[in-house]
C-alpha cells in the first residue's frame, strides 16, 4: 500500500489543478530565467511534501496507537468505507468545518500569510509558501491523510504523505510552467476523474481490512507479520 501514495498523489493531483491551481499559475518565480525558476519551483514542492510528510507524522502516531491494539484490519475496513463514502457525499468533508470558529480564524491566518509570501521571490519564501499550502482545506489531502493511518507504522504513514506529495510534482509543476494550456473546461475534465480514483483506493484499503489470506491485497494479520519480518530482514 506505500507504492499507492505515489499513486494517490499522480491521479490525485487532477484535484489539486483544480483546488491549488490558481496558486500554482501565479507562483511568484522568475519566469525569465530557467535555472532559477526551476530551483523556485523545486523549492515550493519541497515545502508541500515537508508539510504532507509533517501530517503523515500525526496521523501515523494515532494509527500506531491503534495498531498496538489490535486493530489495523479495522482501521482498513473503516478508513476505506469512509473514503468510498465520502465519493457519494462529497460535501459531508472537513472543508466545511474549516469555516467554523477556530479553524475558519486560523485559515484567515493562514490566507493572510500565503497573499504576503506570493509577493516575494526568494527559494526560502517559496519553500515557507509550499509548506503553508500544504495545510489549505483540501478534501484529497484528508483522504490521504486517513489511508495513512492504516500503513502500519509511523514510518510508513510519513512515507506514504511524502510518496503522495512526490506525486503531485509532475502536474502541479505542468501548471506552473504550462498555465496556458489548462482551460476551465480541461479542469473541469480532470477533475470529474478524481471521485472514482478515490473510491478505488477505499475498495482497496476495504478489501486489506478483510483478510482473505491474498498476499499485498487482502493479507491476514499472520501473513501481514510474515511479510514485515522478511522485509526487515532483507533490508539487513
Amino acid at each position: 500500500m506505500i507504492i499507492s501514495g505515489l499513486l494517490f498523489g499522480l491521479f490525485g493531483s487532477l484535484h489539486c489543478l483544480g483546488m491549488c491551481g490558481p496558486i500554482a499559475f501565479i507562483l511568484p518565480v522568475d519566469r525569465t530565467h530557467s535555472l532559477r525558476k526551476m530551483t523556485q519551483t523545486a523549492m515550493y514542492h519541497l515545502g508541500r511534501i515537508l508539510a504532507y510528510s509533517t501530517m503523515g507524522l500525526a496521523f501515523g502516531i494515532i494509527g500506531k496507537s491503534l495498531n498496538m491494539f489490535g486493530f489495523q484490519q479495522w482501521l482498513s475496513l473503516g478508513v476505506g468505507v469512509l473514503l468510498m463514502l465520502s465519493v457519494f457525499f462529497p460535501k459531508v468533508s472537513m472543508n466545511s468545518l474549516a469555516q467554523r470558529g477556530v479553524l475558519k480564524k486560523g485559515l484567515v491566518k493562514l490566507n493572510r500569510k500565503l497573499g504576503q509570501l506570493l509577493k516575494e521571490k526568494n527559494p526560502d519564501a517559496l519553500l515557507t509558501l509550499g509548506y503553508l499550502n500544504g495545510f489549505l482545506p483540501c478534501g484529497l489531502v484528508y483522504a490521504a491523510l486517513f489511508t495513512s493511518i492504516a500503513q502500519g507504522s509511523i514510518f510508513n504513514s510519513v512515507l506514504f504523505m511524502a510518496l503522495f506529495g512526490l506525486g503531485t510534482v509532475p502536474l502541479m509543476t505542468t501548471a506552473i510552467y504550462l498555465s496556458s494550456w489548462f482551460t476551465p473546461r480541461l479542469k473541469s475534465r480532470l477533475l470529474a476523474l478524481v471521485p472514482y480514483f478515490i473510491f478505488i483506493m477505499g475498495l482497496l484499503l476495504f478489501l486489506r481490512g478483510l483478510g482473505l489470506g491474498i498476499p499485498f491485497l487482502s493479507p491476514t494479520e499472520s501473513l501481514i507479520t510474515k511479510m514485515q519480518v522478511s522485509a526487515v530482514q532483507h533490508c539487513n
